[in-house]
């Protein structure tokens, strides 16, 4: 999926914000940071931890205005008796669409044909619809909200400033300005950052 469109989809979904059933659809996301994250299904064991850490930075990511669309094969109507019976979840803001056709996992190549679920597929998407990021996992493991939190930050700043951002880049470190030193910098890394801060 990286460096391609975001595909084209409409769906039901359950807006846990508001408490109300709802349509969402790709054109929702035109013009805006994005991250669609799928996830196997409702009333399971890894996939509300997922759900409730990215809920727990939900005003962060409005903050880098990033919209947060959750995605499974589930209905509508299992959606917001997931949200509304799992501790975890109390206080969910996200919206949680219904791949009930299962189109969009297909779409996005993480359904999982012999057993009816999509995988941990986490897409991000930047204003003009091109994903620039994906992580796709196995169901037995959780992802990380931290450290996409980090690619987003990443993600923001080269997209705005031209430069890159090399390993472990967070908010405040060095960054590799390709942008005006590209051929003082080819082959001479090192002159410009240390493993040291790298890893610091």
């Amino acid at each position: 999926m990286v460096r391609q469109e975001m595909p084209q989809f409409e769906m039901d979904a359950y807006d846990a914000k508001t408490g109300h059933f709802t349509t969402v659809s790709s054109d929702n996301y035109k013009g805006k940071w994005a991250v669609v994250c799928f996830y196997p299904a409702d009333f399971t064991f890894v996939c509300p931890t997922e759900i409730a850490a990215m809920n727990a930075h939900y005003d962060e990511f409005q903050e880098l205005g990033v919209e947060i669309l959750a995605v499974s094969v589930d209905s509508k109507f299992s959606h917001k008796r997931f949200a509304e019976t799992e501790p975890i979840l109390k206080g969910l803001k996200l919206m949680m669409g219904a791949d009930t056709t299962q189109e969009v996992s297909k779409a996005f190549g993480v359904y999982v044909e012999d057993e009816g679920v999509a995988l941990r597929g986490r897409f991000l998407f930047n204003p003009d619809g091109i994903c620039v990021a994906q992580e796709v996992q196995a169901d037995s493991v959780g992802r990380n909200v931290k450290e996409f939190l980090r690619q987003i930050h990443a993600w923001q700043h080269a997209s705005k400033t031209g430069e890159v951002c090399p390993a472990g880049w967070r908010p405040g470190k060095k960054t590799l300005p390709v942008n005006t030193d590209v051929e003082k910098m080819t082959g001479r890394v090192g002159d410009y950052i240390t493993i040291e801060e790298i890893l610091d």
